[in-house]
């Protein structure tokens, strides 16, 4: 295999590190909340900034594409050889609303460097993380003498991924000859902790319910009717109850059907991380750990399919008392998934197993909402161990694994494109997403950029997705 002295590739990143940093700190300057009705013009300024950015660095196609709502950012750089791989990157320029006044030290969109940190919204989370590979593919190209990039590559940099994504399904399934690629690269993800380099692996996929029972055509006197007649209320909370057994399985027969198991190699690794239970639940803002028997804590929160209670409602609910039978009920529920499970086999299983629960007298809706898929990739992946090298050169140590609780837009680009998802993030858990006085380590986006120039060269030298 082909490797590049890391001293060049760090030496160009030394030479240009200071116009890199002036780069980002003017793209974090332009406040694109898409969440935000008024900063429409800001999210479009920030694509416009970013397709901009992408032509100085030598992508010969960039394009601004427009959606129903706010718009992404496409960008293609052919390689010269005929059999390179594909690989498409993926992230998003909108970022989080921020205000001095939500309890800022600094200004959010007022870059400020303090020490080894840059403090921005959108620092961290996604402008920083998609804009490493800009630096990254120069250092490449200059380490490489290359012309044009050891792969084909092409950049989908999404313009509504804080507001959920609402139109990005559809943009995918309209330009899905354009976005073709046999790998899938998101940069909208973190490590576990500055000293531990980890990749993540996966996504669990979600779904989610309410439910709504009617008992009566009206509230009725419990005095006069209770006892004799079905209440939609306790029909609630015995469904809320039976949502799990003993072992805090989830009960809903078939709900596991297709499941991947955890490989035990995979439960090693989760194992090496420096977790502190303690300090987890201190973040969590609980009292105890609970879930599902013969798993950990961090298996349970990243490979393992989960049920909620969210909510649950009905009757009276003010001062004092009244004495009724409620008329109706009502629970919210929601699923997260893992590789394996199917979400409309999932929807008929909960389905079934509410017509099964009610006692007769009970009328019921189940509508859901919408469904996010789970995405997996094998530890033993040819394409995830590239890059697994190309961070282990970067940070010079050995790099773990880990897997996202949440859900997010990744699952989309796997199923519209049936290639496998890869991610790659520096983020720490300190960074703040979402939060105030978001940050980003400036050493750990150095690492970024370093792993992008790594990574193109083993890709094109590794990966041969027809063989996979």
């Amino acid at each position: 295999m082909t490797k590049t002295p890391d001293s060049v590739v760090r030496s160009f990143i030394d030479q240009h590190e200071a116009a890199f940093l002036a780069d980002l700190g003017a793209w974090l300057r332009i406040p694109s909340v898409s969440a935000d009705p008024e900063r429409a013009g800001d999210v479009r300024r920030s694509a416009e900034w970013l397709a901009a950015k992408l032509r100085e660095t030598g992508f010969p196609v960039v394009e601004v594409w427009e959606t129903d709502g706010l718009p992404a950012v496409f960008a293609e750089w052919p390689a010269e050889s005929a059999d390179a791989p594909t690989a498409l990157v993926y992230g998003h320029h909108d970022v989080q609303p921020a205000a001095k006044a939500d309890g800022w030290d600094t200004e959010p969109f007022e870059p400020t460097r303090v020490g080894n940190r840059l403090y921005a919204r959108g620092a961290a989370d996604d402008k920083g993380q998609v804009f490493f590979h800009t630096l990254g593919l120069r250092a490449h190209l200059a380490a490489t003498g290359r012309t044009t990039p050891a792969v084909n590559l092409k950049l989908l940099i999404e313009g509504e991924e804080e507001s959920g994504s609402p139109n990005f399904g559809a943009l995918i399934r309209r330009e899905r000859e354009r976005l073709a690629a046999d790998l899938v690269l998101v940069s909208d993800t973190g490590m576990w902790d500055p000293a531990t380099p980890t990749v993540c692996t996966g996504m669990r996929g979600k779904l989610d319910c309410q439910i709504d029972l009617f008992g009566p055509d009206s509230d009725i006197h419990s005095g006069s009717f209770g006892g004799a007649v079905p209440n939609p209320a306790t029909s609630a909370a015995e469904l809320a109850a039976a949502l799990h057994d003993a072992d805090r399985e989830v009960a809903v027969p078939g709900f596991y059907d297709g499941v991947i198991e955890l490989t035990e190699r995979e439960r090693e690794l989760f194992a090496k991380l420096p977790f502190d239970e303690q300090r987890w639940l201190a973040t969590a803002k609980s009292h105890g750990a609970q879930g599902e028997a013969g798993y950990t804590t961090l298996e349970r929160i990243w490979a393992r399919p989960t049920a909620e209670v969210n909510g649950v409602w009905g009757g009276y609910t003010g001062p004092g008392s009244k004495t009724i039978v409620p008329a109706e009920a009502h629970l919210k529920l929601s699923f997260r998934l893992v590789a394996g499970q199917d979400p409309e086999r999932i929807e008929r299983a909960i389905e079934a197993w509410v017509a099964d629960l009610l006692p007769a007298g009970i009328r019921h809706t189940v509508r859901f909402g919408s469904v996010t898929r789970p995405c997996l990739t094998p530890l033993d992946h040819p394409a995830l161990q590239s890059v697994v090298r190309a961070m282990g050169r970067a940070f010079e140590q050995e790099i773990l694994f880990t897997r996202e609780g949440g859900s997010g837009p990744a699952a989309d680009l796997q199923d519209v494109l049936g290639a496998p998802v890869l991610f790659l993030g520096i983020s720490v858990p300190s960074d703040g997403w979402h939060s105030i006085n978001e940050k980003v380590e400036l050493d750990l986006l150095r690492k970024g950029v370093e792993t992008s120039a790594h990574l193109w060269t083993d890709l094109a030298e590794t990966y041969r997705p027809n063989a996979h």
